[in-house]
């Protein structure tokens, strides 16, 4: 597979495609409504909530109580009543297009369980306090992975829904605000496997089945430096299973070539350089430069399994590796597993499996129907930072997001959002600034109306026209 060529000499965003024209005294009225101070508490409270994947309850708890004191209407769909998808609702009162904003609960950490963790990370990893804990340092700068990873997006746009709301402004179409578990995993695989494992699977991928949302356009609020991208991978994890024969070690006779003994970890060596040589040709040939962005898959083994510790008698008679594989938007499983299948076939061996274990395919929105998701990202972000929006950073077109879950299901989204990295007070009220001219801009504002508890009909007649701008 060969890498695409460059993208067409077009605009990357147009902002004369937005639905609706936001005005600059729109622009001062939520800007004025924006308290960063809130703002960074309402980001450090929910952030020191701990919530590993499979620990999102509190976390969850908390956004809905917030989204029920600030009258959003929550509601709360799980697969299980202790990992459930918080969504509340903003707008609704004319006709316009329907938004859907998603950031995840859960954040990257050591699982929590002490005998896989030791195995996996050093004592003085495990110790770091950013794992659980946030806190604005000397510098001016927001620690904690909960905060970058997602709960300081998810705070923008939750506080960008609260600025409409007091600068009375009323949206046309309607904006669901969505938190969601399981975006960063786990993934059932071997033991470790059925509901109590499930990740992506009952986030985002639950809510657009069961979470009374009808969305036109769709944001994955995480952080992209403010860059955008509708192009995400996906991944598959393959077990490659190699077999020999379990010896008893006081009748080994121990061959001279480690190539030659029957206990397949000696293999690994063999086994490692040539999935190492199909990875580097894997990733050379699946780099895909696209107008919604840069895509580069890489390859890398997970982890190893082979033996028993605490039966150690003969050795072993099987040996695993599992290779983590980042799949660009136009790749599938089958490709990969080919690659691999000829690469351990050139090496010599008693017998081998190959698995794909874990496949999630990557997706990315179609450039037109995105076009004006994009165009009001680029107007609210150039009201909002006097610059046009850019496309982001490779890195984030080459992970997993949940905009992913919605361009499967051919609804145009994007991810974007504030610094991915320490971002400051001033990059979060930046960012929710552009959320909040976004939802604007993408749902149209109704003149006269007050948005409360019950909102008039999202087909009625009273909308500001799109493409005007607002009073």
């Amino acid at each position: 597979m060969t890498g695409d060529p460059d993208p067409p000499a077009v605009p990357f965003a147009d902002a004369s495609l937005a639905p609706y024209r936001v005005s600059e005294a729109e622009r001062d009225a939520i800007a004025a409504a924006i308290d960063s101070d809130e703002l960074v508490a309402l980001a450090l409270a929910l952030g020191n909530i701990p919530a590993p994947s499979r620990s999102e309850a509190a976390a969850a708890e908390f956004v809905f109580e917030w989204l029920a004191r600030e009258g959003f209407r929550p509601r709360k769909v799980g697969a299980t009543p202790d990992r459930p998808n918080i969504i509340g609702e903003y707008g609704g009162h004319g006709t316009g297009p329907n938004l859907v904003m998603t950031a995840h609960l859960d954040t990257e950490s050591p699982s929590g369980i002490a005998h896989q963790d030791r195995f996996r990370y050093r004592p003085a990893t495990l110790a770091d306090p950013e794992w659980t804990q946030c806190w604005l340092d000397e510098d001016g700068k927001l620690r904690g992975y909960p905060i970058s990873n997602d709960r300081g997006p998810m705070s923008c746009f939750m506080i960008a829904a609260k600025a409409l709301k007091k600068a009375g402004i009323a949206l046309a179409g309607k904006t669901w605000l969505t938190a969601c578990p399981g975006e960063i995993g786990p993934e059932p695989i071997e033991e470790y496997e059925g509901v109590a494992y499930l990740g992506k699977d009952i986030g985002a991928h639950y809510l657009f089945h069961h979470g009374g949302i009808a969305p036109d356009y769709a944001i994955a609020a995480e952080g992209t430096d403010f860059g955008v991208t509708w192009n995400g991978c996906g991944y598959a994890l393959f077990r490659i299973q190699i077999y020999g024969k379990g010896v008893f070690t006081p009748i080994l006779e121990a061959p001279e070539d480690a190539a030659d003994h029957p206990n397949p970890i000696y293999r690994l060596g063999a086994v490692i350089e040539a999935l190492h040589r199909w990875g580097r040709t894997w990733e050379a040939g699946a780099v895909r430069d696209a107008r919604g962005g840069r895509s580069v898959p890489k390859v890398q083994i997970a982890s190893v399994r082979g033996g028993a510790p605490m039966d150690f008698g003969a050795g072993t008679e099987v040996c695993a590796l599992y290779l983590d594989v980042s799949l660009g938007p136009r790749q599938k499983a089958a490709d990969a597993m080919h690659g691999i299948v000829a690469a351990m076939r050139g090496i010599e061996l008693d017998d081998f499996d190959v698995d794909p274990v874990v496949v999630r395919h990557g997706f990315e929105a179609d450039d037109t129907e995105v076009a004006p998701l994009v165009g009001a990202v680029d107007a609210a972000t150039r009201l909002a930072r006097g610059t046009p929006v850019e496309r982001a950073n490779p890195v984030y077109s080459s992970m997993w997001r949940d905009h992913n879950v919605f361009n499967m299901q051919r609804i145009p989204a994007i991810t974007t959002g504030m610094p991915r990295w320490r971002p400051t007070p001033a990059d979060m009220a930046s960012s929710a600034l552009i959320y909040a001219l976004t939802m604007l801009a993408v749902c149209g504002r109704v003149t006269g109306a007050v948005d409360g508890d019950a909102p008039t009909s999202v087909y009625g007649n009273d909308a500001t026209p799109f493409g005007r701008a607002g009073e």
